[in-house]
């Protein structure tokens, strides 16, 4: 059976909200107005200093689709691809790139899996070089134009479902799989794996991670996606950052006998 390794994406592998980020973007193309991005702009502030909980995503879900009735879905998909790097710098976390790298050394499939809407997600992942995505899909007319429904919502347990369906279709072995993640919303998703790592947790995820002695990772240094295109990444090797998380596994499993 093969494995998986399965990145959130937003605040574990990227800094910010991958959706508010390209609020600049849409306002300048005239997909929202000035109230709407400066509701972008708070919203991005409180996500970084305080986190989302589920009432908050859902009230944000409701939000995105009443906002993105009629937008077309290759109007947004190549409007994120031309600003990508504009808004993006820096954006990627230089930890999560070479853990990903080395994932994919030791022949496991990588899933960037995200409660943002695919024809953002997508972009993001081509760049970091993931081309699996497990994302929120909203329905289109036969035009291609969104509507306001939700064809999947991949949100808390919405994650871990896809990754269930993911892994019987792929033939995923689940226990020897990997998942990462900064927000307790999460949790479904990892519970569904035998390796679940928390990184730059909220408060709520790092309680249940050391209570369940998850390894837990901070992920610090931000990187512009260029860096990742045009050169390695100036940073400890991939080997270094999986020593670490072997580490914090060795020590909840001392931890454990202890017990």
């Amino acid at each position: 059976m093969k494995t998986a390794a399965f990145f959130d994406l937003d605040k574990t592998v990227i800094a910010k909200s991958s959706t508010l980020a390209f609020g600049r973007p849409f306002y300048r193309a005239g997909f929202v107005g000035k109230r709407t991005l400066m509701k972008f702009g708070f919203a991005q502030l409180f996500y970084v200093l305080f986190g989302a909980d589920e009432d908050q995503l859902e009230r944000a879900r409701d939000q995105m689709l009443n906002l993105t009735s009629g937008w077309h879905r290759v109007e947004i998909e190549q409007l994120v691809e031309e600003t990508l790097e504009e808004v993006a710098d820096p954006l990627v976390y230089a930890e999560a790139l070479l853990l990903i790298d080395e994932h994919k050394r030791e022949g496991r499939d990588v899933y960037l899996v995200s409660a943002s809407p695919i024809e953002i997600v997508r972009p993001v992942g081509r760049h970091i070089g993931v081309t699996n995505i497990i994302a929120t899909k909203v329905k289109t007319d036969a035009a291609g134009f969104f509507l306001p429904e939700l064809e999947v919502y991949a949100m808390g347990p919405g994650k871990a479902d896809a990754i269930r369906d993911l892994a019987e279709r792929e033939d995923i072995d689940l226990s020897e799989s990997y998942a990462y993640s900064d927000s307790i919303t999460d949790t479904p998703m990892m519970e569904v794996v035998g390796h679940p790592v928390a990184v730059n947790p909220e408060k709520e995820l790092r309680k249940v991670a050391e209570e369940k002695e998850w390894p837990i990772l901070e992920f610090e240094r931000e990187v512009s996606l260029g860096t990742r295109l045009r050169q390695p990444v100036p940073m400890i090797s991939g080997a270094t950052v999986v020593a670490a998380i072997l580490g914090a596994v060795g020590m909840a499993l001392v931890k454990r006998r202890r017990g």
